[in-house]
């Protein structure tokens, strides 16, 4: 029985960690300039990490489900692995609704590029349709926020007053400590 998560889904978490820190710095950069070519193109750097992380998420997801969780410490308690598995999962969905909320509003009649490398067709242009994702995508933001901080807020809690060692299920092994 494995103590740890996989390095792959490791890796995959971290990763997903780091675009997620891109992602949003990008937006707010393109708001802050007026309608033009460096807008549009922190625009697409936003879209396209967007993109990368629903990618992300698809692998992730897969992952877990093709090699399931390493177990929870023996003293966690029933509601901590609910509160824990409620929290992943309102993450998960959110992480999946929020880039496909964003293309569709970026893909609302014209084709979305992806890093200014390939272009991916968009959505026909549909009015309510972009407007309705653009409500779910704004909602989504501050859904994702908070989720964000009570997922921080419980490693802490995990790290500094429980020190029970649930924080070490996502990273790799210590030198010193024998990998299983």
């Amino acid at each position: 029985m494995r103590a740890r998560y996989t390095a792959l889904a490791q890796a995959l978490h971290w990763i997903t960690v780091a675009a997620l820190c891109f992602l949003l710095p990008f937006v707010w950069v393109a708001e802050n300039f007026p309608p033009g070519p460096v807008r549009t193109l922190w625009y697409m750097l936003h879209e396209s990490m967007g993109i990368s992380v629903f990618l992300l998420v698809l692998i992730r997801l897969t992952w877990r489900w093709r090699h399931g969780t390493p177990p929870y410490p023996g003293h966690t308690t029933r509601a901590m692995r609910w509160m824990a598995g409620l929290n992943h999962g309102l993450l998960y969905a959110v992480l999946l609704v929020m880039p496909v909320t964003g293309y569709m509003m970026a893909g609302n009649g014209q084709a979305v590029p992806f890093f200014g490398l390939i272009s991916l067709p968009g959505f026909t242009q549909n009015g309510a349709l972009g407007t309705l994702a653009n409500t779910i995508h704004v909602w989504g933001q501050f859904a994702l926020y908070g989720l964000i901080i009570l997922h921080v807020a419980a490693t802490t809690w995990h790290v500094a007053i429980r020190r029970d060692g649930t924080l070490e299920r996502m990273l790799p092994p210590q030198r010193d400590e024998p990998e299983c």
